[in-house]
């Protein structure tokens, strides 16, 4: 299989958009840009166009999958009910990062929702996408357009790496504004409960109601209530050690790796530390540490370099766990296999 990679421009929104909405919908594979990351679009109504997604990244198909709507009056095609509270959010955060669970109605396969009865729902922001669900004229489900377990993929070239092959088409827009994938909230009891963290935060949807981060992460056999809960993700080629915590600490940690020669190591830092590095030693510097928004945007293409740059060992800077550091946090602990170490200031 040809994969194309199809820019967006005047051409793309007169001709291409309609061309590739035909591929969607006759169950063919498309990938397409968000603010978030690259999705791995398919027709959501067909299961078999949800088993090829499975199969095309590799991924276990009791994951569920992301539904991406072009507006919100298309969620009541899809799903039995949906309260004020949603409503709300949905009014305040789309078309945006926030992906929302609701009691699925049976058009939506359970091919598509990892044989669950609900199914995660999203508005992109990004309008080349709403015009391709549009011009499809089917809801389109969009993991991340990776290997399974691998780094999302934040450009085109990305996904073209891993899907060249297994895939009809790319729609190349440019590099991701965000970087990380939707946050996944459900309602409970007027609760609500973030399943994965992403650009819309806790501190964001607490203004609506109560919320609270799921603990009860799915393990073992359990079904993952949303996408990205169940299984590793995110891992670099080379293993990860991510420190965080005190930032005296943090860095002497950190510096201590750059002289050592049992291995090769790789550093995943911030500018502040970085500075502090040789520079012929493998360094991806991920922005200042006063900027979580860079450091979202950077992350997997981070951790992505590590795979063209290889090394025995990457050693990572954490950040805190407010506002956007809880997603990025999220994912470092994902990438590491658990690999995080908390730093305490030393006493005197």
């Amino acid at each position: 299989m040809t994969t194309d990679i199809v820019p967006v421009n005047e051409e793309y929104f007169k001709k291409r958009v309609f061309e590739l909405g035909k591929i969607i919908r006759e169950g063919g594979l498309v990938s397409f840009p968000t603010e978030t990351v690259y999705g791995l679009g398919a027709n959501a109504l067909d299961a078999e166009a949800a088993r090829k997604t499975y199969a095309a990244k590799g991924r276990p198909s009791d994951n569920p999958l992301i539904v991406h709507v072009a507006d919100k009056k298309e969620v009541s095609r899809y799903v039995k009910e949906v309260t004020p509270l949603e409503e709300k959010l949905m009014d305040a955060f789309w078309p945006g990062p926030l992906t929302i669970v609701f009691p699925k109605k049976d058009i939506i396969p359970k091919a598509t929702s990892g044989g669950l009865d609900t199914i995660a729902i999203r508005c992109p922001a990004n309008e080349a996408t709403r015009a391709l669900i549009r011009a499809a004229g089917v809801p389109i489900s969009g993991p991340s357009a990776n290997l399974s377990t691998k780094p999302s993929p934040t450009t085109a070239q990305d996904v073209y790496h891993d899907m060249k092959g297994r895939i009809e088409a790319i729609i190349d827009d440019g590099p991701c504004r965000i970087g990380v994938e939707s946050t996944v909230i459900g309602i409970e009891k007027g609760k609500i409960i973030i399943y994965r963290p992403g650009g819309i935060t806790l501190e964001m949807l607490s203004a609506f109601a109560p919320t609270v981060v799921d603990s009860a992460l799915a393990k073992g056999n359990t079904h993952p209530k949303a996408p990205g809960m169940k299984y590793r993700h995110y891992a670099p080629s080379a293993p990860l050690t991510v420190y965080t915590g005190n930032r005296e600490e943090v860095e002497k940690e950190i510096l201590s790796f750059a002289g050592r020669k049992d291995k090769t190591y790789g550093f995943f830092v911030s500018r502040e530390i970085a500075d502090k590095l040789d520079r012929n030693i493998p360094v991806f510097v991920w922005g200042s540490r006063d900027s979580k928004e860079s450091f979202a945007h950077n992350l997997f293409s981070g951790l992505l370099y590590f795979n063209k740059h290889p090394v025995d060992q990457i050693i990572g800077e954490g950040t805190d766990d407010k506002g956007l550091g809880l997603a990025i946090m999220n994912r470092l602990t994902k990438a590491s296999g658990y690999h995080i170490v908390v730093e305490k200031k030393e006493k005197d």
